[in-house]
Order: C-alpha cells, then structure tokens, then sequence
C-alpha cells in the first residue's frame, strides 16, 4: 500500500523580484552649429569609434539610446556593440554583446530622431565601464555630441567593431551621438537628474578618472543613482550652448526613465558668456523667475528639486566672462535661493567651495586653474555638500 503524507508542505513557488526601466547613463547632446562652440564636432566615415561609458548604475539588461536629432543627414549605424572596458578601451572578448534595432544589426537613424536599441541581457553595476563600440560605413556629417565628456573615446579606420583591442587608435575628446543606457533594476530605484552646466557635466575634472560631480555623489550613495545631464556652457534662459535648460528640461530630465529627483546648477553661463561679446550679463530677476519655473515643471511631475547656489568664478581666464555687475548679479541669486521655498531643498555649493577671505573666487585648492572650473578635490567638496538626508535615494 502506498500511504500519502497529508502533513506534508506544499512546494511554494516563489516570484521574481519585479524590474523595471530606469536610467544607468546619461549624457546631455548638442548640436555642432552652436553660436559657441567649446568644443567642435566631427565627422565620420568608414571608421568605428569605442566610447567608454561610465555606468551610474546597472541591471540585469540593457539598451542603448543613440541620437541624430543635430545631424543633417541620416546616420547610418552599420554595426554596434557593447563590452565590458578594460584599460585602454579593451574588451572582455566574454563579455560583449551585439546590439540590433528592432532585429537588425544595421539601422538608419533619420535626421533629428533619436532611436533605442533592443533589450541586450548584460548584466552592469554601478561603476562598471561599459564599451559601446559604433561603425559608419558612411558619411556622417558632423555628429550630435557631447563635448568635453571628461572621457576620451578610441577610433580607428574600417570595420572593427570585433576587435578587443584597438592599438592603433586616435584618441577622441568628444561622445558623439550617445543620449543614453537603460538598465532593467528592481522596481523603486530611485533616479536622480544632475541637470545643469559644466559643474555638474565635468569640467575641470581629470579625464578618465570619472570624477565628475555626479561620479562623486554616488559614491555617497547607499541605494539609487545620479545621472548627468550637465552641459559646458549650457544657459538657464537663452540657446546658445545646447538648448537652454528651460527649453531642455522636457527631454533631460521629464523623459528619463525612473526619476525621482532633480538637482539643479544653473546661471553661471547666463552672468558671464554674454560678456564675451561684450553684452551685460543676465539679471537677477529674470533667472529667478527662471528657477521658479524649472522648479514648477518639476513639482508638476511629481519630482523632489534641489538646488544648488551658484559657484564663484571671480578672475577666471576667460576674456569678458568675470565682471562687477555678473559678481553682483550673482551674490542676489544665491542670496534669494538660500533663503527660497520653490524648492524642496537647497544645497550652498557657494559657500562649500568659495575662497573664505575672498567669496567672488574659487579656494585656491579647488580651483582647477581657470578660475571657473572646480578641480577634482572642488568636485568632491561640492558633492560633500549635498545633505543625504535630502536627496534621499
């Protein structure tokens, strides 16, 4: 007789932890007929370029978003993939991945479109450095891009986007036509969006090293991320570099996916570029009205805003950029944003990295040598800043 052991537990089965779409890796884009170029674009052309990609976070897949959106042709990809970066752009043979678009290996990205790459399993983490390797079989024409990334890219002529190593390569200061990666992360990660100018976007930092303001918060960090949507030289209130952050806060911050928060660092541009050409600076009131609107978008979706006072600049190398009435405009920006509730918080970036005896200027030991730009030391201290308690990721 066979007996049956009613006492017995019943198998369980136990559910995946649920996944989501959330941003691992942002990089602002610009177009390259900008009335200021910092850094000129470029074109390419039966060549393949490995851009280095630092991950703020990661998941268990990815995908790729690539942007036309400044080209005048369309781009056509004639090949792409994803690694594992080692030193020197080196791939992890092991560790890659062939990326397509919508099952093809070849896409034509149409002029001004941005355009997302299947779902790749590849498992990343926060600080891997992911390879993306891209091949023109044609003429681009010059690219949409970030300019000076603080991470140099690898090229080399012809198809060789299967190679591990490119020995021979041109070494590249620019990201071209890189918007983004996705990453599937556990449901409830948190995103936060540095949304700002070259103090959030890098400049001053040391290439390569991945210390840029928001490489150095997430370091802070137990659990969600920062990615960065700063932009050198970009403007609250006017184009001139990129789309001013007003007009571009829709597509840099609205559109990632997962965010939650949003940090702000603007208005360093809008005082001192247009005294490059001899023009007065912006005024007070017009960026604080800027500010409550940037504040507004973000409590109508729903995001935490934390704003950051803007950094001194005073002797900065730049003809025309420091001046008595932008260092006056500034003292009344900060002064109204210390004391303001448009936002859900504030962080004295200011007065975290400006000379004690001499507040218009850099500390000599943050300063990266151009009086405008922190170092990578400034950076850090400008990421100490930052209350945990606040960004509350």
């Amino acid at each position: 007789m066979i007996s049956i052991d009613t006492t017995a537990t019943t198998p369980t089965t136990v559910a995946a932890p649920a996944t989501t779409w959330v941003a691992g890796f942002r990089s602002a884009v610009l177009g390259a007929y900008e009335d200021i170029q910092i850094q000129p674009s470029r074109a390419f052309r039966d060549q393949t370029l490995r851009q280095i990609l630092h991950m703020d976070g990661g998941g268990t897949t990815l995908r790729v978003l690539l942007s036309n959106e400044y080209g005048r042709e369309p781009l056509v990809i004639g090949a792409a993939r994803v690694g594992a970066a080692g030193a020197g752009g080196v791939v992890d043979p092991a560790r890659e991945a062939v990326l397509r678009f919508a099952g093809a290996a070849e896409v034509t990205i149409p002029v001004g479109a941005r355009i997302q790459s299947d779902p790749v399993e590849f498992a990343t983490e926060a600080g891997t450095d992911l390879a993306l390797t891209l091949y023109f079989p044609e003429d681009t024409g010059l690219a949409t891009y970030a300019h000076t990334p603080s991470q140099n890219a690898y090229l080399v002529a012809g198809n060789a986007v299967g190679r591990a190593a490119f020995d021979d390569a041109e070494e590249v200061d620019g990201r071209y036509y890189v918007a983004g990666v996705d990453v599937l992360a556990p449901e409830g990660t948190a995103i936060a969006v540095a949304f700002g100018d070259s103090w959030f976007g890098g400049g001053g930092t040391t290439v390569g090293a991945n210390l840029r303001f928001p490489n150095q918060l997430n370091r802070r960090l137990a659990r969600g991320w920062v990615v960065n949507q700063g932009l050198g030289g970009n403007r609250l209130l006017t184009d001139e570099v990129g789309l001013h952050g007003l007009a571009r806060f829709e597509r840099d911050v609205l559109s990632v996916p997962g965010a939650t928060h949003v940090l702000f660092h603007f208005g360093l541009n809008d005082l001192g570029l247009p005294g490059m050409s001899g023009k007065p600076p912006a005024g007070a009131a017009d960026l604080i009205d800027g500010f409550i609107a940037l504040a507004a978008q973000a409590r109508a979706a729903g995001l935490t805003s934390i704003a950051a006072t803007m950094g001194p600049y005073g002797g900065t190398i730049y003809p025309g950029v420091d001046s008595v009435q932008g260092r006056a405009e500034r003292r009344r920006v900060n002064d109204w944003i210390r004391a303001s509730d448009v936002f859900d918080a504030v962080v004295d970036v200011a007065a975290a990295v400006q000379d004690p005896d001499a507040p218009d200027f850099i500390r000599a030991d943050l300063d990266s040598g151009d009086h405008l730009h922190l170092n990578d030391a400034g950076v850090r201290a400008m990421a100490d800043a930052y209350d945990l308690a606040y960004v509350r990721l």
